[in-house]
């Protein structure tokens, strides 16, 4: 027993450290850290500021800018980073070399969640921090709302990078293959309440909509960011968080098994020729 349980940790926390080098890279990559990174929370951030109407009582415009841009955020970093992630990865043969070493499966898994959990915290605290500081109406609603945006964020971006493994591991061209499941991830954010109230829609869409985990999100940041003067304003009720934690935990521990299952099948699946296949289709695109 001991035999395999030590080895399995020395990978994880290989896995760790590697997660960490990583992101330390990426933060030396000044292109990285301004595309990747500070792009999108500065967008939002442009928005917010400049349509939001100080004068107006109760929250005003940039209130739901900064929402939106939370729950948009998590959604892109944690499904579509994470799937062209793997997705390259198998193709330049990183997810070949991983299955090779002892345990090395173990390491790759941790030390891509660990470099994408950082990525994802840095680049949400661009976007939060400025607003809390110079937004008018943001505001986090006291120490409890701040645990529950804690605990909204780890368990929607844990349940979507899984979503996004998964994704990543049936997309065989990164490039094109991201660009169309761009797609129906932003038809799912406009679906799920994010931008208008879910009681406008008909029925079934509604019905759709809170079965994945975005429509739940929304709910779990909002109810951090708004009073619930300003809910009962908007259309919206009032997020039952409960509800919300174990509908996301579902999501979380069903995608595990899911990924699980799907990255064995792809390790199994990738061998040399495979990823020097692949290697020549990338240079044929690539010219």
């Amino acid at each position: 027993m001991s035999t395999s349980v030590g080895p399995r940790v020395n990978a994880a926390r290989a896995g760790l450290n590697r997660g960490l080098v990583e992101f330390r890279a990426s933060m030396g990559n000044a292109q990285e850290v301004i595309f990747g990174y500070a792009l999108f929370p500065a967008l939002f951030l442009g928005m917010a500021f400049f349509l939001d109407d100080g004068d107006s009582e109760g929250p005003g415009a940039g209130l739901g800018i900064i929402f939106t841009g939370l729950v948009m955020l998590m959604a892109l970093l944690g499904v579509m980073t994470t799937a062209q992630v793997l997705a390259t990865e198998r193709e330049d043969g990183t997810l070949l070399r991983s299955r090779a070493v002892p345990h090395g499966m173990v390491g790759y898994a941790v030390g891509r969640t660990v470099h994408i959990l950082l990525m994802s915290v840095f680049s949400l605290s661009l976007l939060l921090v400025p607003a809390l500081l110079f937004i008018d109406g943001v505001a986090l609603q006291g120490w409890q709302g701040a645990f529950t945006l804690l605990w909204v964020c780890l368990l929607g971006l844990t349940t979507l990078s899984l979503i996004g493994a998964v994704l990543g591991s049936l997309i065989s061209n990164p490039r094109m293959g991201v660009g169309l499941a761009m797609l129906p991830l932003m038809g799912l954010v406009g679906i799920s309440g994010i931008f208008t109230p879910v009681d406008f829609l008909p029925g079934w869409v509604q019905g759709v909509a809170m079965v994945f985990p975005i429509y739940w999100m929304g709910e779990g940041v909002r109810a951090a960011l708004f009073p619930a003067e300003a809910l009962a304003a908007g259309g919206y009720d009032v997020p039952e968080l409960p509800l919300v934690a174990g509908v996301l935990a579902l999501w979380a521990v069903t995608g595990f098994l899911v990924a699980q299952a799907v990255l064995r099948r792809m390790a199994r699946r990738t061998s040399g020729s495979r990823v020097q296949a692949a290697r020549e289709e990338a240079m044929k695109r690539a010219y």
